[in-house]
Formats: structure tokens, sequence, C-alpha cells
């Protein structure tokens, strides 16, 4: 059974499995959703717990051991099995499929993953452990989604906000979700419950936002200038290196281009994603992207790429970080005005 994070906790006051399988890029929504289980695993009766990690070297019987040996006492066990790389291996994957089809009301079994990708997920251990128990992909949300989560965390605290101060905090946490998580818990400190106004929220929420590269990446394709702005100015603050951030903006742009000229000459748009190997969600970002893209403006940017690039090696004159914001604003629209492409 595949379930949502958000799902988690309803299904938990209904039913609890012998096989939880907990996965995913952040930190504080895998720990917190480990920590519901293991509530209510001790509620059920689970009161031993064996932690097993899984490193270089690791013996795979210990697991089928931990399954297989009773308490003195009788009691119910928990057994939390990590697997920080996310491989358990050979050995490790015959002895997980084992595991699932000798399932018993007396072990609960907790195996905590980092994220997957999608060849990892169809691997045939990790197939296994998902039929037999239950899997929950913990993933931080997208920008666009953030301000929701923290609306839904103020609730949880007898705490709202309008949407401003939502997106004012989401701005400023943005790929931090544990300063998120401090941040709204320094509200509930500082303020009781009720609606919080728009200068309580100024006032106590700082600017811990981490910024990389795909959120750059994100930026350029959305067309969102002041996320742009902000996020070349937190990777400029945070020592990223410029030929990493032009990289990253050049295959957008070459990408685009791409597309561009396949569409100008009447080639289906969604042939020219799957030639790009535009997949997911990634696909209506880039469709945005290329309908208010026209080809000379494309054109224009990659000229634009190969003088940031001459700056990079030293060549001519310039602040290289201006000059990657003002190729981002071509891409997001708002470079000089040339021809557009009509949709």
């Amino acid at each position: 059974m595949l379930l949502k994070a958000e799902q988690l906790a309803a299904h938990l006051e209904r039913e609890l499995r012998p096989l939880y399988v907990l996965y995913g890029d952040e930190p504080l929504l895998v720990l917190e959703a480990a920590d519901a289980i293991r509530a209510r695993a001790r509620n059920a009766g689970y009161s031993e717990r064996e932690v097993l990690t899984v490193l270089p070297q690791f013996d795979w019987g210990q697991l089928l051991a931990a399954g297989g040996n009773l308490s003195l006492f009788g009691d119910r066990k928990l057994i939390d099995l990590r697997i920080p790389t996310g491989k358990p291996g050979k050995e490790g994957s015959a002895a997980l499929q084992q595991w699932c089809q000798h399932l018993s009301p007396d072990n609960l079994l907790l195996v905590t993953l980092p994220e997957l990708d999608w060849r990892e997920e169809k691997a045939a251990w990790f197939t296994a452990l998902a039929n037999a128990g239950v899997a929950v992909k913990l993933n931080a949300p997208p920008l666009a989604e953030l301000p929701g989560w923290i609306a839904g965390r103020l609730r949880r605290q007898q705490q709202s906000a309008e949407p401003d101060s939502l997106k004012f905090i989401a701005e400023r946490v943005e790929g931090n979700l544990l300063a998120a998580h401090q941040e709204i818990q320094k509200l509930a400190l500082l303020y009781p419950a009720g609606k919080l106004s728009d200068a309580q929220v100024r006032d106590a929420v700082l600017n811990v936002a981490r910024y990389d590269i795909d959120g750059l990446r994100e930026a350029l394709l959305a067309g969102d200038v002041g996320r742009l702005a902000r996020t070349l100015d937190g990777l400029m603050q945070e020592g990223e290196a410029p030929p990493l951030v032009l990289w990253a903006m050049s295959e957008e742009i070459r990408s685009l281009t791409a597309i561009r000229a396949g569409l100008d000459s009447g080639r289906p748009l969604d042939l020219l994603l799957k030639e790009a190997k535009v997949w997911g969600a990634r696909q209506n970002a880039v469709k945005r992207a290329v309908q208010r893209l026209a080809s000379n403006e494309l054109e224009a940017a990659l000229r634009h790429a190969a003088r940031i690039d001459a700056l990079i090696k030293g060549i001519g004159q310039g602040n290289l970080w201006e000059e990657c914001l003002r190729l981002g604003l071509r891409i997001c629209g708002q470079g000089k005005p040339e021809a557009r492409v009509r949709a």
C-alpha cells in the first residue's frame, strides 16, 4: 500500500500494519512519520525496540534473527531498520523479500530509507515491501505548496495567517523545512492562539531559506522574477561556483531553444519534449516557458550565456552575478523587448 504523507495520521488511527517503509528527501517529515508509527506501536503493545543500521559489511542475518528472537517477557517487538544508502544489496534484497513472506503480528518492521529514484522504487525488494506493508513517500512540498503546508502547521497550534503572510514565510524558509518548523513553533511561543497579523509574522520570521540549483531552474522556467533574484542572491551568498550556476541556466536555455525550433518547424510538442528528455511535472513548466519565448530571444540568451562564460574565464568586464540575473530575466520574459511568440 502506498500512502501520501498527509494520509498517515488517519491510517494510524484506523489500524497498525506489521510493516512500514518511510522514504524521501526531507529528514523532518521522515522523523515525524517514524515517531508517529513508534508511538502508535507502543500503544499497541510493542514495548520492545531494536535498532539495526545497515552499514558496510552489515550482516543481514541480524534482521532475521531479530524477528525470531522472542522477548523474555513475551513482549511484541518493533524492529527499526535504517538503510542510509537506500541500497540493501543482493543479500539485503533477499532478506527483505523473505521477511515479507513471513510477517508476524508479534513483530513490526519499520524501514527508513533516503529518497529513491524511479528505478529503485521498481526494484524487487522495494516492491515486496510496499505490497506487504505500507510505504510512505516523504518529500518537501514545492514552493507553490509550501504556504498551504505552513497553514496546516499553524492550525495544529490554533493559529492562522493571511495568504500574503503565508507566502512571506514560505519565501524565507524555502528549501529548509526544519527551519520552517522552528519558525512556526516560534510563532506559537510569541503570540496567542488566533489569527496572526502580517506585522507579527514579519517581525518574527527570519530569512532562513536555502537555495539550490534546482530551485534556480524552476524559477527560470516559471518566469518567477522574484524567486529568480532571491535564488541567485542566495547562491552567491552561500558561495556557489559560478560555472555550475551558468551550466544549469545554459542547460535550460539549450533545451528550450531546441524545442522552440522544433515547434517553429511544425513538429508536435509532446514528441519534442520526449526527445529533450523532459519528464513528469517538469513538462508543464517547460511548455509554459517555450510558449512565452521566441527563437530569436533564446538565441540571444545563448549568446549572453557565452559572454558570461568568457567573464568566468577572465575575458571581458562585468559582474558575473549581475549578468546571470540579466540572463535569467531574459528567460523570465523581462529582458530587452524583442519579438514575442504568438501562442
